[in-house]
């Protein structure tokens, strides 16, 4: 019997976009997807954290993500949304331009981050090919997604000023 790839190698991510951009997360670290409401705006804090919302009696600041990744800020449309995620047990919430699927990989199908644009390339824990389903109804199409190493961007110092 071969062990190397068991259903234990495979895990959910969530995809999105921001821009043009594909990325994913561990299902694990998601708490709940929630349409965008405008935060409310904190003084002092960077600019990437675009306030604080509650949570059913949580506050849990609002991060840009796309701000925090040093492009473009997003722009608000009706399919904008905010993935709340658990990061080193602090709960945070990222604007994302539109969530994509829930798709299942193999760990082992990982493959390391070559040198990307961004800042922190250390925020980019792998890339993945995945087959994306069309949303006009075309044939499904491979997608390279770039997994997010929630830990490494390194918002929590500012989730304790936010919270």
């Amino acid at each position: 019997m071969n062990d190397q790839e068991t259903p234990a190698d495979e895990i959910k991510i969530v995809t999105f976009t921001l821009g043009s951009r594909n990325f994913g997360i561990d299902m694990r670290s998601l708490i709940e997807i929630r349409e965008w409401a405008e935060p409310t705006p904190l003084p002092g804090v960077p600019g990437y954290i675009l306030g604080v919302t509650n949570l059913r009696g949580t506050v849990v600041p609002v991060i840009g993500l796309a701000d925090r990744l040093g492009w473009t800020p997003s722009e608000i449309h009706a399919r904008s949304c905010v993935l709340v995620v658990n990061i080193a047990g602090k709960q945070a919430g990222f604007l994302v331009d539109e969530v994509d699927d829930i798709v299942a990989i193999q760990e082992s199908a990982i493959q390391a981050a070559p040198d990307v644009e961004l800042q922190e390339s250390n925020v980019i824990s792998g890339l993945i090919q995945i087959t994306a389903r069309a949303r006009d109804g075309s044939e499904p199409s491979a997608q390279m997604v770039l997994l997010l190493d929630l830990d490494a961007l390194s918002i929590t110092r500012h989730l304790d000023l936010a919270a």
